[in-house]
């Protein structure tokens, strides 16, 4: 999952910044309204964490520009300004939710569990497939009750694919979602990933199979005869 932190305080951007990538997300961050809305503009992300007081542009009017384009990103507004006609015009500028600083770091990273949780379609904090069992609270897949030892990228992988089970994921849209801007992944990378999961996946009733020239998908291996 890839997320788009927009906040000018550095000191709380870049703790925000180590949490969320402590917990496997992708993330950007920026720090004045006008760069916010010109990457939102260019890049695709899940979930984008809009502060409102910035500078060159404030954050309703990011947030107005974005669902003006049709922008679909769950946003969650992360501000000072705490009033009720705030929350309300933020909210009905198509924000997604509303979270008042100062602001408890487990409330926030629940939040987000939400939201993006409501992005991918989903209802429930578990997703079973194939006889995996994927926890989005914990970001852990398990067999049985039995967590899968698996490195910190290859989970991001395996989550964005799980996901989407059945439908093709482009190499662009894998690295898309995986990286940040500081990040290098190239697409022969992606193909030692994959092969990885493979390996790991294939006693577990699952299988990663290529669309050629497209990207992958996951799909549950068919029994055997």
């Amino acid at each position: 999952m890839r997320i788009l932190l927009v906040e000018d305080n550095r000191a709380l951007a870049e703790g925000l910044t180590a949490i969320l990538r402590g917990s496997g997300y992708a993330v950007d961050a920026v720090s004045d309204g006008a760069s916010a809305e010109a990457v939102a503009a260019a890049e695709t992300y899940d979930l984008v964490i809009l502060d409102l007081n910035l500078p060159e542009m404030d954050g309703l009017d990011v947030l107005r520009a974005m669902r003006a384009r049709q922008n679909k990103a769950a946003v969650m507004i992360l501000t000072a300004r705490g009033t009720p006609e705030e929350r309300v015009k933020g909210l009905d500028l198509g924000a997604d939710d509303y979270m008042i600083k100062p602001f408890d770091i487990s409330e926030f990273e629940a939040r987000i569990r939400v939201l993006l949780r409501r992005q991918a379609g989903l209802r429930s904090s578990i997703v079973n497939y194939g006889g995996v069992t994927f926890d989005l609270n914990s970001r852990t897949f398990s067999i049985r009750g039995i967590p899968l030892d698996i490195p910190a990228r290859e989970i991001a992988l395996l989550e964005l694919l799980f996901l989407r089970a059945g439908k093709v994921v482009s190499k662009d849209a894998i690295i898309g979602s995986l990286t940040g801007f500081d990040d290098d992944l190239s697409a022969n990378a992606i193909e030692q990933y994959v092969s990885r999961l493979r390996r790991r996946l294939a006693p577990h009733g699952l299988t990663v199979k290529t669309a050629r020239g497209i990207g992958y998908y996951l799909d549950a291996a068919a029994p055997a005869p």
